[in-house]
């Protein structure tokens, strides 16, 4: 007998079966051979969530949750944050490689040449209320992108992707920008694109009456950062979002739509928003105190730390830390920062939340990053979608290129009522 397979005895029948193991787990369609009579339709799994469910086979990014390890193609994420550019990443992510100087200097140019949009699309945006959420604006944009593009429809052509794919990356950033500028009532600015990826991104946020904006390197190189940190992060729910309606074959353009839309719910990307508020709400350190019994009694949420993947130290988080500092030097310390050291302290040091593998994430110090780069917290969801926007085609790219996948069909199980016969309403008792 082989040592890589389970075998499984199903006590109803008595019955016997041997399921290969591959990569540390079992085909879900072995399953479906566990049967009690012929005719049964054969043995599910039941994973509400998929918390325990791989579907897909994956060569982009690493997580190593009880070790706290991450890593993009390999590479970890304290190298590229330390030692890498955004766009940089972005190629690796999408490539698999690191690019040679011509390669970059290539993809460089293509990203920073295809940030105008339409201006259609910018009458689009004015059309909003006054009041719309950025990341409503942002998803609704996205979406009317595939009336633009309607040759995004043709995924099966690679070099058509790759167009996709650039304007995607270079587009975000302005219709981010234009989203935020909007909801401040001010004019929206044109892309310049003798600046960087980020440097271009505050140049539409804040430019003025300047003839030439020039970006602070700090608060430019610290966004850079903090976009490589959220630029992809396995299979989340945004991300399976993008491979589901990927997996139908729709255009980028919808299903990063739809992953946007994953991203938007507070569950997912609002989760920095939700420490904010959290700070806000305790208002001062001598607070601190009464909020952590709180939170030991069931009676208050204890945001931005553990992580569903991470059971240890969010590597993210440390590398955040430390380039808030560098922020706040520039900005000024940011008030609720006195805070969120002293629940850190206590969270690290109370065997409450030692136990329970309660470690700030990477949404505990990037909150407040933003807030102090003057940011509106209705902002920070559409600034974590900016770079997550390459993950996400990283991801689509590679579904779409995996002779395994097939369109996403989850199943049920069905508990609801069995046949029955339809009844006259003048019959039906109420």
């Amino acid at each position: 007998m082989s040592t890589d397979t389970l075998t499984v005895t199903d006590n109803r029948t008595g019955r016997t079966y041997e399921l290969p193991i591959t990569y540390d787990t079992i085909n879900a369609m072995d399953l479906r051979k566990i049967k009690v009579n012929d005719d049964d339709f054969g043995m599910m799994s039941y994973d509400p969530g998929f918390k325990n469910t791989a579907s897909t086979k994956s060569t982009i990014t690493e997580i190593d949750g009880d070790r706290g390890i991450l890593r993009y193609r390999g590479y970890p994420i304290e190298q590229l944050a330390e030692q890498s550019n955004y766009l940089e990443v972005a190629y690796l992510l999408l490539n698999g490689e690191l690019p040679t100087q011509s390669e970059y200097d290539l993809w460089e140019y293509d990203v920073l040449h295809h940030t105008f949009v339409h201006e259609n699309i910018k009458s689009l945006m004015e059309s909003f209320r006054y009041d719309a959420h950025p990341m409503a604006m942002f998803m609704a944009t996205v979406s009317a992108m595939a009336t633009f593009y309607p040759e995004g429809r043709d995924i099966d052509d690679a070099f058509n992707r790759y167009k996709q794919i650039v304007r995607l990356i270079a587009k975000v950033p302005t219709v981010a920008a234009f989203s935020y500028r909007h909801s401040r009532g001010l004019p929206f600015v044109y892309p310049d694109n003798d600046l960087s990826y980020t440097g271009n991104f505050l140049n539409m946020l804040d430019k003025m009456t300047q003839v030439k904006y020039t970006p602070d390197p700090v608060l430019e190189r610290a966004l850079d950062v903090l976009f490589i940190l959220h630029a992809d992060h396995e299979q989340n729910c945004g991300t399976a979002t993008m491979r589901v309606i990927g997996s139908s074959h729709a255009d980028p353009y919808s299903a990063m739509a739809g992953a946007a839309g994953a991203l938007y719910g507070p569950l997912h990307g609002g989760a920095n928003e939700k420490v904010l508020r959290m700070l806000l709400e305790i208002g001062d350190i001598k607070n601190v105190p009464d909020f952590i019994q709180g939170v030991k009694n069931r009676e208050r949420l204890l945001m931005g730390f553990g992580h569903r993947v991470y059971k240890n130290y969010d590597p993210r988080a440390r590398i955040i830390k430390n380039i808030a500092d560098e922020v706040f030097e520039v900005t000024g310390k940011n008030p609720l920062l006195d805070i969120a050291l002293e629940l850190e302290r206590i969270a690290l040091e109370d065997d409450f939340f030692v136990s329970r593998n309660l470690y700030p994430n990477v949404d505990f110090y990037s909150g407040l990053i933003y807030q102090a780069m003057r940011f509106p917290i209705a902002m920070f969801t559409v600034l974590f979608a900016i770079p997550r926007t390459v993950g996400w085609l990283a991801q689509w790219q590679e579904m779409l290129t995996d002779p395994e996948q097939k369109i996403a069909r989850p199943r049920q199980i069905y508990l609801g009522e069995g046949a029955r016969d339809y009844v006259p309403m003048n019959e039906r008792e109420g």
